[in-house]
């Protein structure tokens, strides 16, 4: 058998039997490398190498702040504040939820965290307010999936990390497709909820909007902090994230007064687990990279798209699917770690930007977020809403529509993509 038939058949097998995705990326690895006569000894220190890399000391500051700003109060003021704005509208309780989930994917990185933030406080209100319960969870668990395009991105992090690219290019690239996305989802709401005429909330006064927002100012400041600092030049995304976290840390404790040492200790333990999968992930991958090296298979995979594959949107497409259903069973850090060592080289062929490439690849892991079995938003939707992953996957379809729709014009317009990093 030859290894890289063995490394697939056995990760598949080992991904079957339920072996955690970092492991079985790891052993079936390590197997391959091992029918290779390769010299064992450089692993670890290849595996801790990569780990040291100072972009994914991004991870655990933006992974913390996103779990500070859900429990210590800034989520809840902010959707407080935009509910004062937009919630008398008809939808407008809709639109507050992506609006909000957006603020929040501007400072967490993490769909499944702006998920459980923002859903855990809108879907009672949504089903109070009228909305079907499917859809409310639907809408939570397709906005929440804007936590890892609009920038700051964990997977975009990632990404740059292992094809060598800017972040801060990376960061600028997700903007605009991240606006149409969550425009996209502004519209259907008004649409959808003229059609069913799902009632809105009270209209409140002027004083009231302004005290709310004004309460929530410290919230609205923080992607602006992010943001602003590091496309000012002021500091890279690596100490942005740590500057996020004391900044949420600060607002927490001292002005809203929501959190406490209890509170504090299962945040850092709760943040200490999500960074350490995610790192588990990262060194197994470097594991695989190395065979894949060795054994030359993005090479010869170029070589046969050169000889086989026509054009570009023949390679688009047929990459689309590839990760659609690696989507299926993998998490977003495993998809990005196997695929991208090998589409890189591929990509120069086809004269594709990989930046460009980078924004397609997120969208398509923004769609894994929704796609059984192993879609995180729609275990973490059911948790929050108490009800079947099913009855989540219904509410889910329409929205998945809309959202291929968007991952089109991003494919076909690259320009969406690129035109702010130039």
């Amino acid at each position: 058998m030859s290894p890289v038939l063995a490394l697939f058949l056995s990760f598949i097998v080992l991904c079957i039997i339920r072996v955690p995705v970092a492991i079985s990326l790891g052993l079936s690895s390590i197997l391959a490398l091992n029918m290779i006569d390769f010299t064992m000894y450089t692993v670890i220190q290849k595996m801790f190498s990569q780990l040291t890399h100072v972009s994914l000391m991004a991870i655990p500051g933006f992974v913390f702040t996103g779990i500070i700003m859900s429990k210590g109060g800034i989520s809840r003021h902010l959707i407080e504040a935009l509910k004062a704005w937009v919630g008398h509208l008809r939808g407008g309780l809709a639109v507050v939820t992506i609006l909000a989930c957006m603020i929040f994917a501007a400072i967490s990185g993490s769909s499944p965290a702006t998920a459980a933030a923002i859903g855990s406080i809108m879907i009672p209100g949504l089903v109070n307010a009228g909305y079907e319960k499917r859809y409310a969870m639907g809408l939570i668990a397709c906005a929440g999936t804007l936590g890892i395009l609009i920038p700051p991105s964990i997977p975009l992090i990632l990404y740059g990390v292992v094809a060598e690219e800017s972040i801060s290019e990376l960061f600028m690239a997700g903007i605009v497709p991240g606006i149409l996305l969550g425009g996209m989802l502004v519209v259907s709401a008004v649409i959808y909820a003229k059609v069913h005429n799902y009632g809105s909330l009270p209209k409140q006064s002027w004083s009231d909007r302004g005290r709310k927002s004004l309460k929530a100012i410290w919230g609205f400041l923080l992607p602006i902090l992010i943001l602003g600092g590091i496309y000012g030049g002021v500091v890279t995304p690596t100490e942005a994230s740590f500057l996020a976290s004391l900044y949420a840390f600060v607002v927490s404790v001292f002005i809203y007064k929501e959190l406490d040492f209890k509170k504090f200790r299962y945040m850092v333990n709760e943040s200490v687990n999500i960074t350490a999968m995610i790192y588990l992930i990262i060194a197994s991958a470097v594991v695989f990279g190395m065979f894949l090296t060795i054994a030359q298979v993005p090479q010869d995979l170029s070589a046969w798209m050169n000889a086989n594959v026509a054009n570009k949107w023949i390679f688009l497409i047929a990459v689309n699917l590839l990760i659609f259903i690696m989507g299926m069973f993998l998490e977003s850090a495993a998809i990005i770690l196997i695929t991208v060592p090998i589409f890189l080289p591929i990509l120069a062929l086809f004269n594709i930007s990989p930046i460009h490439f980078a924004i397609i690849l997120t969208i398509n892991l923004e769609l894994a977020m929704i796609t059984p079995p192993v879609g995180l938003n729609l275990f973490v939707v059911s948790g929050i809403s108490k009800e079947k992953v099913g009855e989540v996957v219904r509410g889910v379809m329409p929205f998945f529509f809309l959202m291929v729709l968007v991952l089109a014009f991003i494919v076909i317009f690259p320009e969406l993509s690129l035109f702010l990093t130039k």
